[in-house]
């Protein structure tokens, strides 16, 4: 009885959600929101146009420091690890590297968005 009850709710609820998302953003709708470009850039004008190597060096830098947050993401289960002599010196070590990774972008200047 209990399965039953636990499948019924979770389809309702996924069904409720489902017709809220579909319903929802078709009711706040404008210009930019539905031309088939949102990046800001003019689809119609010159393909040649100079772009700023701002935005590539700013989604690296994303990836970089979202890599290592997720390499740190699961040392708080694995400080329940029996081996400490391995654990903590690993979890240093990629602290101190992303700690001296945003050093560094920082003192390089890669963080301002300013040309």
């Amino acid at each position: 009885m209990h399965m039953m009850i636990t499948l019924l709710t979770n389809t309702l609820l996924a069904l409720l959600l489902v017709t809220i998302a579909f319903w929802l953003p078709q009711t706040n709708t404008y210009t930019e929101k539905t031309s088939p470009y949102e990046c800001g850039f003019d689809p119609m004008g010159s393909a040649r146009l100079p772009f700023s190597m701002k935005f590539f060096l700013v989604a690296i830098t994303f990836l970089l420091f979202d890599l290592e947050i997720a390499l740190l993401l699961p040392l708080p289960w694995a400080s329940q690890t029996n081996n400490l002599q391995i654990m903590l010196p690993m979890a240093l070590v990629l602290t101190s590297l992303l700690a001296t990774s945003l050093a560094y972008e920082w003192m390089q200047e890669g963080l301002e968005w300013s040309e």
